[in-house]
Protein backbone atom coordinates (compact mmCIF):
# COMPACT_ATOMS: atom_id res chain seq x y z
CA UNK A 1 0.00 0.00 0.00
CA UNK A 2 2.87 2.37 0.85
CA UNK A 3 4.43 1.64 -2.55
CA UNK A 4 1.11 2.45 -4.20
CA UNK A 5 0.85 5.85 -2.50
CA UNK A 6 4.50 6.59 -3.20
CA UNK A 7 3.98 5.78 -6.87
CA UNK A 8 0.87 7.97 -6.90
CA UNK A 9 2.74 10.90 -5.36
CA UNK A 10 5.67 10.52 -7.75
CA UNK A 11 3.31 10.21 -10.71
CA UNK A 12 1.44 13.33 -9.65
CA UNK A 13 4.69 15.20 -9.21
CA UNK A 14 5.89 14.21 -12.67
CA UNK A 15 2.55 15.22 -14.16
CA UNK A 16 2.77 18.61 -12.45
CA UNK A 17 6.33 19.14 -13.68
CA UNK A 18 5.29 18.21 -17.22
CA UNK A 19 2.37 20.64 -17.05
CA UNK A 20 4.64 23.43 -15.79
CA UNK A 21 7.14 22.71 -18.56
CA UNK A 22 4.34 22.76 -21.14
CA UNK A 23 3.19 26.20 -20.00
CA UNK A 24 6.75 27.54 -19.75
CA UNK A 25 7.56 26.57 -23.35
CA UNK A 26 4.19 27.67 -24.82
CA UNK A 27 3.88 27.80 -27.73
CA UNK A 28 6.33 25.29 -29.16
CA UNK A 29 4.30 24.12 -32.16
CA UNK A 30 1.42 25.13 -34.42
CA UNK A 31 -1.65 26.94 -33.03
CA UNK A 32 -5.01 26.61 -34.75
CA UNK A 33 -7.77 29.24 -34.69
CA UNK A 34 -11.16 27.90 -35.69
CA UNK A 35 -13.35 30.35 -37.59
CA UNK A 36 -16.91 29.00 -37.29
CA UNK A 37 -18.24 31.21 -40.06
CA UNK A 38 -17.74 31.41 -43.82
CA UNK A 39 -14.80 33.16 -45.44
CA UNK A 40 -15.27 36.79 -46.36
CA UNK A 41 -16.96 37.81 -43.11
CA UNK A 42 -15.53 39.98 -40.37
CA UNK A 43 -14.91 37.03 -38.00
CA UNK A 44 -12.91 35.17 -40.63
CA UNK A 45 -11.00 38.28 -41.69
CA UNK A 46 -9.89 39.20 -38.18
CA UNK A 47 -9.12 35.58 -37.35
CA UNK A 48 -6.46 35.82 -40.06
CA UNK A 49 -5.16 39.17 -38.79
CA UNK A 50 -4.83 37.71 -35.28
CA UNK A 51 -3.24 34.52 -36.64
CA UNK A 52 -0.60 36.45 -38.55
CA UNK A 53 0.17 38.67 -35.55
CA UNK A 54 0.48 35.74 -33.15
CA UNK A 55 2.68 33.85 -35.58
CA UNK A 56 5.04 36.82 -35.78
CA UNK A 57 5.04 37.27 -32.00
CA UNK A 58 5.52 33.61 -31.08
CA UNK A 59 7.70 32.43 -33.95
CA UNK A 60 5.33 29.50 -34.49
CA UNK A 61 2.80 28.89 -37.27
CA UNK A 62 -0.75 30.00 -36.44
CA UNK A 63 -3.35 28.86 -38.96
CA UNK A 64 -7.06 29.57 -39.45
CA UNK A 65 -9.43 26.71 -40.20
CA UNK A 66 -13.06 27.28 -41.17
CA UNK A 67 -15.55 24.87 -39.58
CA UNK A 68 -18.93 26.29 -40.51
CA UNK A 69 -22.55 25.33 -39.92
CA UNK A 70 -25.17 25.34 -37.20
CA UNK A 71 -24.92 29.08 -36.62
CA UNK A 72 -21.29 28.57 -35.60
CA UNK A 73 -22.08 25.67 -33.29
CA UNK A 74 -20.15 23.07 -35.30
CA UNK A 75 -16.87 24.93 -34.99
CA UNK A 76 -17.51 25.90 -31.37
CA UNK A 77 -18.31 22.31 -30.40
CA UNK A 78 -15.06 21.14 -32.00
CA UNK A 79 -13.05 23.57 -29.89
CA UNK A 80 -15.04 22.82 -26.71
CA UNK A 81 -13.95 19.17 -27.02
CA UNK A 82 -10.31 19.96 -27.88
CA UNK A 83 -7.42 19.63 -25.40
CA UNK A 84 -7.17 22.68 -23.08
CA UNK A 85 -3.56 23.40 -23.95
CA UNK A 86 -3.78 26.70 -25.84
CA UNK A 87 -3.19 25.17 -29.26
CA UNK A 88 -6.83 25.14 -30.43
CA UNK A 89 -8.79 28.39 -30.14
CA UNK A 90 -11.98 29.80 -31.63
CA UNK A 91 -13.03 33.20 -32.87
CA UNK A 92 -16.36 33.18 -31.06
CA UNK A 93 -19.19 35.61 -31.59
CA UNK A 94 -22.34 37.02 -30.04
CA UNK A 95 -24.06 33.96 -31.51
CA UNK A 96 -21.76 31.11 -30.53
CA UNK A 97 -20.96 32.44 -27.05
CA UNK A 98 -24.00 34.43 -25.90
CA UNK A 99 -27.33 33.76 -27.61
CA UNK A 100 -27.35 30.38 -29.33
CA UNK A 101 -28.60 28.57 -26.19
CA UNK A 102 -31.80 30.64 -26.46
CA UNK A 103 -32.23 29.77 -30.14
CA UNK A 104 -31.00 26.18 -30.47
CA UNK A 105 -32.87 23.44 -28.63
CA UNK A 106 -30.07 20.86 -28.54
CA UNK A 107 -26.85 22.75 -27.86
CA UNK A 108 -23.78 20.48 -28.18
CA UNK A 109 -21.77 22.63 -25.76
CA UNK A 110 -22.16 25.20 -22.98
CA UNK A 111 -20.69 28.59 -24.02
CA UNK A 112 -19.79 29.38 -20.42
CA UNK A 113 -18.82 26.07 -18.80
CA UNK A 114 -16.93 24.66 -21.79
CA UNK A 115 -14.84 27.74 -22.61
CA UNK A 116 -12.61 30.33 -21.03
CA UNK A 117 -12.67 33.87 -22.50
CA UNK A 118 -9.27 34.86 -23.87
CA UNK A 119 -9.52 38.25 -25.57
CA UNK A 120 -12.17 40.62 -26.90
CA UNK A 121 -11.39 41.49 -30.52
CA UNK A 122 -14.00 43.97 -31.77
CA UNK A 123 -17.58 45.04 -32.09
CA UNK A 124 -18.78 46.06 -35.54
CA UNK A 125 -21.38 48.56 -36.65
CA UNK A 126 -24.25 47.16 -38.68
CA UNK A 127 -26.23 48.62 -41.56
CA UNK A 128 -29.87 48.14 -42.55
CA UNK A 129 -30.14 47.85 -46.33
CA UNK A 130 -33.05 47.13 -48.66
CA UNK A 131 -33.36 45.94 -52.23
CA UNK A 132 -33.87 49.02 -54.49
CA UNK A 133 -37.25 47.64 -55.55
CA UNK A 134 -38.60 48.28 -52.04
CA UNK A 135 -40.26 51.73 -52.30
CA UNK A 136 -38.87 53.27 -49.11
CA UNK A 137 -36.22 55.87 -48.31
CA UNK A 138 -36.03 55.65 -44.50
CA UNK A 139 -36.86 53.44 -41.52
CA UNK A 140 -40.27 55.02 -40.90
CA UNK A 141 -41.32 54.37 -44.48
CA UNK A 142 -40.03 50.79 -44.22
CA UNK A 143 -42.15 50.14 -41.13
CA UNK A 144 -45.23 51.49 -42.88
CA UNK A 145 -44.48 49.39 -45.96
CA UNK A 146 -44.12 46.17 -43.95
CA UNK A 147 -47.33 46.86 -42.03
CA UNK A 148 -49.12 47.37 -45.33
CA UNK A 149 -47.76 44.01 -46.54
CA UNK A 150 -47.96 41.72 -43.48
CA UNK A 151 -46.13 38.42 -43.91
CA UNK A 152 -44.96 39.31 -47.43
CA UNK A 153 -41.60 40.86 -46.49
CA UNK A 154 -38.60 38.66 -45.69
CA UNK A 155 -35.19 39.47 -44.31
CA UNK A 156 -32.03 37.46 -44.73
CA UNK A 157 -29.32 36.82 -42.15
CA UNK A 158 -25.93 35.18 -41.91
CA UNK A 159 -27.49 32.38 -39.87
CA UNK A 160 -29.36 31.60 -36.66
CA UNK A 161 -27.96 33.59 -33.74
CA UNK A 162 -25.86 35.98 -35.82
CA UNK A 163 -26.06 39.72 -35.23
CA UNK A 164 -27.95 40.06 -38.53
CA UNK A 165 -30.60 37.67 -37.20
CA UNK A 166 -30.82 39.35 -33.81
CA UNK A 167 -31.14 42.81 -35.36
CA UNK A 168 -34.04 41.58 -37.47
CA UNK A 169 -35.82 40.11 -34.47
CA UNK A 170 -35.28 43.27 -32.42
CA UNK A 171 -36.69 45.28 -35.33
CA UNK A 172 -39.79 43.04 -35.46
CA UNK A 173 -40.26 43.43 -31.70
CA UNK A 174 -39.75 47.19 -31.44
CA UNK A 175 -41.46 48.21 -34.70
CA UNK A 176 -44.28 45.68 -34.19
CA UNK A 177 -44.10 44.34 -37.74
CA UNK A 178 -44.56 40.91 -39.31
CA UNK A 179 -41.59 39.61 -41.32
CA UNK A 180 -40.18 36.23 -42.33
CA UNK A 181 -36.61 35.29 -41.38
CA UNK A 182 -34.50 33.50 -44.02
CA UNK A 183 -31.20 32.24 -42.52
CA UNK A 184 -28.19 31.61 -44.79
CA UNK A 185 -24.79 30.04 -44.31
CA UNK A 186 -22.97 33.35 -44.06
CA UNK A 187 -23.62 36.98 -44.96
CA UNK A 188 -22.24 36.66 -48.50
CA UNK A 189 -25.02 34.30 -49.61
CA UNK A 190 -27.66 36.39 -47.86
CA UNK A 191 -26.46 39.57 -49.58
CA UNK A 192 -26.47 37.82 -52.97
CA UNK A 193 -30.15 36.92 -52.56
CA UNK A 194 -30.96 40.41 -51.28
CA UNK A 195 -29.45 41.93 -54.41
CA UNK A 196 -31.36 39.40 -56.49
CA UNK A 197 -34.65 40.30 -54.83
CA UNK A 198 -35.27 36.93 -53.16
CA UNK A 199 -35.40 38.85 -49.85
CA UNK A 200 -36.29 42.49 -49.28
CA UNK A 201 -34.01 43.67 -46.50
CA UNK A 202 -31.07 42.75 -44.31
CA UNK A 203 -29.07 43.90 -41.32
CA UNK A 204 -25.36 43.20 -41.91
CA UNK A 205 -21.98 44.33 -40.64
CA UNK A 206 -20.75 47.47 -42.37
CA UNK A 207 -17.77 46.00 -44.28
CA UNK A 208 -19.80 43.16 -45.80
CA UNK A 209 -22.68 45.24 -47.14
CA UNK A 210 -21.42 48.82 -47.56
CA UNK A 211 -19.73 48.21 -50.95
CA UNK A 212 -23.10 47.20 -52.43
CA UNK A 213 -24.74 50.31 -51.01
CA UNK A 214 -22.03 52.51 -52.48
CA UNK A 215 -22.48 50.85 -55.89
CA UNK A 216 -26.27 51.39 -55.70
CA UNK A 217 -27.01 47.67 -55.79
CA UNK A 218 -28.66 48.14 -52.38
CA UNK A 219 -30.14 51.11 -50.54
CA UNK A 220 -28.81 51.89 -47.05
CA UNK A 221 -31.36 53.18 -44.55
CA UNK A 222 -29.68 53.30 -41.12
CA UNK A 223 -26.84 52.06 -38.95
CA UNK A 224 -27.77 49.63 -36.19
CA UNK A 225 -25.83 51.20 -33.32
CA UNK A 226 -27.30 53.60 -30.79
CA UNK A 227 -25.64 56.61 -32.46
CA UNK A 228 -24.59 57.68 -35.94
CA UNK A 229 -21.32 56.29 -37.22
CA UNK A 230 -18.59 58.96 -37.65
CA UNK A 231 -17.59 57.43 -40.99
CA UNK A 232 -21.16 57.91 -42.32
CA UNK A 233 -22.55 60.93 -40.44
CA UNK A 234 -25.39 61.49 -42.93
CA UNK A 235 -26.85 58.04 -42.31
CA UNK A 236 -29.25 57.99 -39.32
CA UNK A 237 -29.15 55.42 -36.55
CA UNK A 238 -32.01 52.98 -36.00
CA UNK A 239 -32.51 54.48 -32.53
CA UNK A 240 -33.60 57.80 -34.08
CA UNK A 241 -36.77 56.04 -35.23
CA UNK A 242 -36.87 53.21 -32.66
CA UNK A 243 -35.48 54.50 -29.31
CA UNK A 244 -33.26 51.96 -27.58
CA UNK A 245 -32.41 50.02 -30.72
CA UNK A 246 -28.73 49.04 -30.49
CA UNK A 247 -27.17 46.01 -32.17
CA UNK A 248 -23.49 45.45 -32.79
CA UNK A 249 -21.78 42.26 -33.83
CA UNK A 250 -18.89 41.33 -31.54
CA UNK A 251 -16.24 38.67 -31.78
CA UNK A 252 -13.53 37.44 -29.46
CA UNK A 253 -11.06 34.66 -28.87
CA UNK A 254 -12.00 31.71 -26.62
CA UNK A 255 -10.15 28.57 -25.49
CA UNK A 256 -11.40 25.26 -24.09
CA UNK A 257 -12.21 25.31 -20.37
CA UNK A 258 -9.23 24.27 -18.29
CA UNK A 259 -6.66 26.08 -20.41
CA UNK A 260 -3.93 27.28 -17.99
CA UNK A 261 -4.47 30.91 -16.89
CA UNK A 262 -0.85 31.75 -17.73
CA UNK A 263 -1.44 30.78 -21.36
CA UNK A 264 -4.74 32.69 -21.45
CA UNK A 265 -3.06 35.85 -20.14
CA UNK A 266 -0.19 35.47 -22.60
CA UNK A 267 -2.60 35.24 -25.51
CA UNK A 268 -4.67 38.15 -24.18
CA UNK A 269 -1.59 40.38 -24.01
CA UNK A 270 -0.49 39.54 -27.55
CA UNK A 271 -3.96 40.03 -29.04
CA UNK A 272 -4.09 43.45 -27.35
CA UNK A 273 -0.79 44.42 -29.01
CA UNK A 274 -2.02 43.25 -32.40
CA UNK A 275 -5.33 45.09 -32.19
CA UNK A 276 -3.62 48.36 -31.24
CA UNK A 277 -1.22 48.36 -34.18
CA UNK A 278 -1.79 51.46 -36.37
CA UNK A 279 -2.58 49.38 -39.48
CA UNK A 280 -5.16 47.30 -37.60
CA UNK A 281 -6.71 50.39 -36.03
CA UNK A 282 -7.02 51.94 -39.49
CA UNK A 283 -8.73 48.78 -40.78
CA UNK A 284 -11.13 48.79 -37.82
CA UNK A 285 -12.07 52.41 -38.52
CA UNK A 286 -12.65 51.73 -42.23
CA UNK A 287 -15.00 48.85 -41.36
CA UNK A 288 -17.03 50.60 -38.68
CA UNK A 289 -15.54 48.46 -35.92
CA UNK A 290 -13.90 49.19 -32.57
CA UNK A 291 -11.50 47.40 -30.24
CA UNK A 292 -11.66 47.76 -26.47
CA UNK A 293 -8.86 46.47 -24.26
CA UNK A 294 -10.29 43.88 -21.86
CA UNK A 295 -8.73 41.38 -19.50
CA UNK A 296 -9.99 37.80 -19.83
CA UNK A 297 -12.12 38.39 -16.74
CA UNK A 298 -13.63 41.61 -18.13
CA UNK A 299 -14.36 39.88 -21.43
CA UNK A 300 -16.11 37.08 -19.54
CA UNK A 301 -18.28 39.61 -17.68
CA UNK A 302 -19.13 41.30 -20.99
CA UNK A 303 -20.07 37.92 -22.50
CA UNK A 304 -22.48 37.17 -19.64
CA UNK A 305 -24.04 40.64 -19.78
CA UNK A 306 -24.70 40.25 -23.52
CA UNK A 307 -26.23 36.81 -22.99
CA UNK A 308 -28.62 38.11 -20.33
CA UNK A 309 -29.61 41.13 -22.44
CA UNK A 310 -30.35 39.15 -25.58
CA UNK A 311 -32.01 36.34 -23.65
CA UNK A 312 -34.60 38.83 -22.42
CA UNK A 313 -35.13 40.23 -25.91
CA UNK A 314 -35.49 36.78 -27.48
CA UNK A 315 -38.02 35.70 -24.84
CA UNK A 316 -39.97 38.96 -25.21
CA UNK A 317 -40.09 38.37 -28.97
CA UNK A 318 -41.57 34.93 -28.35
CA UNK A 319 -38.81 33.16 -30.28
CA UNK A 320 -38.72 29.44 -29.49
CA UNK A 321 -35.54 27.33 -29.72
CA UNK A 322 -35.41 25.23 -32.87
Amino acid sequence: MQKFFLALILGSSLFTQAAIAQVATYPNHQIKIISPFATGGIADGFSRIIAQGLSEAFGQPVIVENKTGGGGNIGADFVAKSPPDGYTLIMGSIGTHAVNPYLVKSMPYDPFKDFVPVAFVLDAEGLLAVNPSVPVKNVSELISYIKANPGKVSYGSGGIGTASHLAGELFILTAKVDMTHIPYKGNALAITDLIGGQTQLMFATMPTILPYVKSDKLRGLAVTGATRDPSMPDLPSMSETLPGFDVKNWIGLFAPAGTPPVIVKKLNAEVGKIMQQPAVQKKLESEGAKYYAMSPEAFGAFQKKESVRWGKIIKSAGIKPE
